[in-house]
């Protein structure tokens, strides 16, 4: 039994409504149980109750016992003087306000079906990692589709806050902060923090001086991530190394060290000198990137303009002085589209809810709704259970269920949670 489960139960009225009495025997009827109270305070406010012949318009405070009132030190609290009901499981003490009146007490203990105990059990208490698992099935999938709905802009509204707080960092420079998170998004998580660093480290207007040579690009970005030094034997490397240091002191630039970046357990085609090279691209052929996004309304359009590749160079390697099987090195479909879910969609999320222009939040939805599903765990997880996801705007929903609601046993606030439990 958790005060989270009496607030559900208080707050859809899951319990035995006839017969209603408080601790001193006088009829207890229910008008408004009151607004549930996230902050502060009673747990619910501006309640309307009618105890004997008087009617109380007040608040509702709930505990696990009658006890716990004096254990959460509401007895000294005036702030709590405003209580016209205590609802609780259990009724172990008389309860007074501060001025002394008797506080009246509601107990459920009996009121509560056998029925709803023994599901709301089976949910906080299962081993299996989906609570429902078992009684998913008799749920509506208009109501689970409704939920996913509302999931996706839920997770929507969790990651533009890190993108809003780097916004307010760069002082609302947007290209700045977008430049940024693209370079991010080419780590792919491994090497997320260093290509971060790298960015940090050359201003994104850095590359305005520079937009006509690829060649320039790649030496900065391959200069001030530490790959380049005198020790390296190809021409090309050398030339990099050269134009680099030239750069660096115009500039006054100081590199990364290079064991910032892993290599290991990593696939080839995601090692980071790969991944630089792609980004060195993708800034040759994308000046002014962020704009380019908002002037593109067309889907596909957006994700022509991350088709990048490694320059000719790294068609023969992996490394710098180390030839490799020659391959043309794109970054491939599922990273284009992993860099639209994590980057561009909640870029375009974030400044339509700044600027208030819906048409942009519209735009990230849309844009969600296009790409196809993604391919992991928890999709796999949910599929085996009958929910399919049909795109990449259902399994971001799905990863959202899964890790702030299923993973906390958040059964109470979850609309399938509700749905079972009502």
């Amino acid at each position: 039994m958790t005060e989270e489960f009496l607030h559900f139960v208080w707050k859809y009225k899951l319990f035995e409504l006839n017969d209603l009495c408080t601790n001193n025997h006088e009829k207890i009827e229910i008008i408004h149980s009151g607004y549930h109270n996230a902050d502060a305070g009673p747990d619910f406010l501006d309640a309307r109750l009618r105890i004997g012949d008087t009617l109380w318009a007040g608040n509702i405070e709930i505990h696990k016992c009658s006890s716990d009132w004096l254990k959460h030190g509401h007895s000294t609290d005036r702030s709590y003087d405003s209580t016209i009901l205590h609802v609780v499981f259990e009724d172990d003490v008389h309860i007074q306000l501060t001025n002394g009146v008797h506080l009246p007490t509601l107990e459920l203990k009996n009121k509560i079906g056998t029925g709803l105990l023994s599901k709301y059990s089976g949910l906080s208490e299962t081993v299996h990692e989906i609570p429902c698992s078992s009684l998913l099935k008799s749920v509506d999938p208009f109501l689970i589709h409704t939920w996913l709905n509302r999931l996706v802009v839920e997770r929507l509204e969790t990651k533009i806050q890190l993108l809003d707080d780097e916004l307010e960092r760069n002082k609302g420079d947007w290209e700045e902060t977008f430049y940024r998170f693209m370079a991010a998004a080419f780590g792919f998580k491994i090497n997320a923090d260093p290509f971060i660093q790298l960015a940090r480290s050359i201003p994104h207007n850095l590359y305005a001086k520079h937009k006509n040579s690829h060649f320039q690009i790649e030496a900065l970005l391959f200069g001030q991530a530490g790959f380049l030094n005198e020790q390296l034997k190809d021409a090309y490397a050398q030339r990099l190394h050269k134009e680099y240091k030239f750069l660096a002191h115009k500039n006054g630039l100081k590199p990364l060290e290079k064991y910032v970046w892993k290599f290991l357990r990593l696939r080839p085609a995601n090692f980071p000198t790969i991944r630089i090279a792609q980004f060195a691209d993708l800034i040759y052929k994308s000046n002014h990137l962020f704009s380019k996004i908002l002037d593109t309304e067309n889907a596909k359009k957006i994700k022509q303009l991350m088709e990048v590749e490694a320059s000719e160079y790294w068609n023969e390697h992996y490394h710098f002085d180390k030839k490799s099987k020659w391959s043309v090195k794109k970054i491939g479909n599922a990273g284009i589209d992993l860099i639209l879910i994590n980057v561009i969609v909640p870029f375009l999320f974030l400044y339509g809810k700044q600027k208030n222009v819906p048409s942009y939040m519209d735009r990230a939805l849309n844009l969600l709704e296009f790409l196809p599903t993604e391919n992991n765990k928890v999709t796999k997880l949910y599929t085996e259970l009958g929910i399919k996801s049909e795109n990449a705007l259902q399994s971001q929903a799905l990863i959202e269920l899964k890790k702030f609601y299923c993973d906390r046993k958040k059964c109470l606030n979850c609309s399938i949670g509700v749905k079972i439990l009502k």
